[in-house]
């Protein structure tokens, strides 16, 4: 289905992550549901000067970019799955207004509020879910990048949030734990290519996926919007 497709509103509220919100959710969730959206393809080609860089030197997170777009694009990574893999929550009903607030009102470094239908990977009826996007138009978007040298950049960049390095590590890693079928190309070759930056660097015969100050995969599951504030928003 593409990404323009009707789904029922239920009512109820779902929020779609397809980077660090794989592992690390938004507050006040009570389902997680692996699955996918269509009609898009997942790029690093989002700066991001709160969480894995800094205004001064932005580090790089994910975005999504309609696909149909893509295609015209001049990208070196030039296949895409036509599945974006990732994670949907459903908000308790409880907290459905203070979380939708909270979201509404903040406009994270160049993303906006979009709306997407997502499948759950355990075929249940698609469900329409809110999806943070880093449109082409905004400020923060780079477009197509040179693959070693985006790797060569997270490899050097570091934010409040962390090391980006971290994030695109972590991203490769839980992608992988949702489903046989959830890995990204983009994804893995930049972390490919990371480990292969960082190995001539230390001049080691192998780099370990985790430096001296490891990023967590585990799943986090946090308690209020304002231990939100730290967590990344796609």
């Amino acid at each position: 289905m593409a990404a323009n497709e009707t789904v029922p509103d239920t009512g109820e509220f779902w929020i779609f992550g397809y980077g660090s919100l794989i592992w690390k959710p938004p507050p006040h969730y009570d389902r997680r549901v692996p699955g996918w959206v269509t009609g898009y393809v997942r790029r690093f080609w989002q700066a991001s000067q709160d969480h894995r860089g800094t205004p001064e030197a932005p580090g790089r997170v994910v975005t999504l970019i309609e696909r149909t777009f893509w295609a015209s694009l001049a990208d070196a990574h030039d296949t895409a799955p036509e599945r974006v893999w990732g994670t949907a929550y459903r908000i308790r009903a409880d907290r459905v207004a203070e979380v939708r607030e909270y979201l509404d009102i903040r406009e994270i470094n160049g993303y906006s509020i979009h709306h997407a239908p997502f499948h759950p990977a355990d075929g249940s009826p698609s469900i329409r879910t809110l999806v943070y996007i880093g449109t082409p138009d905004n400020d923060q978007f780079t477009g197509p990048q040179d693959p070693q040298a985006l790797a060569e950049h997270i490899s050097a960049s570091e934010g409040p949030s962390g090391l980006n390095r971290d994030y695109l590590l972590g991203l490769e890693a839980a992608l992988n734990e949702l489903s046989p079928d959830s890995g990204d190309a983009h994804v893995t070759d930049l972390s490919d290519r990371l480990r292969e930056v960082e190995r001539s660097r230390r001049g080691e015969d192998k780099v370990v996926d985790h430096a001296e100050h490891p990023a967590s995969h585990e799943f986090r599951k946090v308690s209020s919007v304002d231990e939100q504030e730290e967590t990344e928003k796609v």
